[in-house]
């Protein structure tokens, strides 16, 4: 069995935290280049041109991307044949969390009294055991503004894909400018109601261009895409043809009465990353 020191864990995360704030998803810079090809709104180009500016700045200067740092969200994979010693995997993490964010804004409260952790902690930790001796963590920092623009809609079977359309076309429009777009969109769907969201949020760390495995899924993705830029909601807000950047699917299988259905939306920013130990 392999052993591994927690406080390699603490490191690791630290490192990618850091590296998140300061520049995003490895595939950040490809998709904002994209869009401002294929945006013809000239007001969508000098948005898309500052987004662009301003990631190439936050990396060379090491400041974050964002003023909302985000809160930390990790899936982590652990392999059976490893053993963290000197502290537990979660402690590891989060203290790992803190030491990122020593230096940067502190976004974690009391949900009533609204009263500040002061280290943004902690995080959330979705854990799975797989076969292997190694750990995998992917994380995501989700700003505010995205996340309150998220939502779940237990739909009844029969509205199918139709109503998985009209239901992402509503939350698109219904939050506007508001999640900062152009946008990331995580969707999942089937499960019950809480694996729904967790599939949505998941599906926001897929490679940027990935498309589902299941062609029938994948052509779905596609479809969608192409439907919510029709909104014309554009970068910022300011209109154009580029509202969401990317958008992926999960899926899961559910009761024969039910079709869950969870729509996450990131911010043009999308802090994604994953590191191996």
């Amino acid at each position: 069995m392999r052993q591994i020191d927690a406080q390699d864990v603490e490191r690791a995360a630290e490192a990618l935290l850091l590296s998140l704030n300061y520049g995003g998803s490895k595939d950040l810079q490809k998709m904002l280049e994209e869009a401002f090809c294929h945006e013809e709104s000239e007001m969508g180009k000098i948005v898309l041109k500052q987004l662009l500016e301003n990631r190439s700045i936050a990396e060379r200067e090491k400041i974050p991307l964002c003023q909302d740092t985000g809160l930390v969200v990790m899936f982590v994979d652990i392999g059976e044949d490893l053993r963290i010693e000197g502290g537990s995997l979660e402690e590891a993490l989060n203290e790992g969390v803190r030491r990122a964010y020593r230096g940067l804004r502190k976004s974690v409260c009391h949900p009533l009294t609204r009263r500040n952790t002061g280290d943004n902690t902690p995080s959330i930790v979705h854990v799975r055991l797989v076969k292997g001796e190694g750990i995998r963590i992917r994380a995501i920092l989700k700003g505010g503004g995205s996340e309150n623009c998220s939502a779940l809609r237990m739909l009844s079977p029969y509205e199918g894909k139709e109503g998985i359309k009209e239901f992402l076309l509503d939350v698109v429009s219904t939050g506007g400018p508001n999640p900062c777009p152009p946008l990331i969109i995580g969707i999942g769907i089937g499960g019950d109601m809480e694996l729904a969201a967790l599939l949505s949020k998941e599906a926001l760390l897929e490679p940027y261009g990935r498309r589902h495995e299941d062609p029938d899924i994948a052509a779905f993705e596609i479809q969608l895409l192409e439907e919510v830029n029709k909104t014309g909601i554009g970068p910022q807000g300011y209109g154009g043809r580029v509202t969401v950047l990317d958008l992926h699917i999960k899926t899961a299988p559910c009761h024969i009465a039910s079709l869950p259905c969870a729509i996450n939306v990131g911010c043009h920013a999308h802090r994604v990353g994953e590191v191996l130990l």
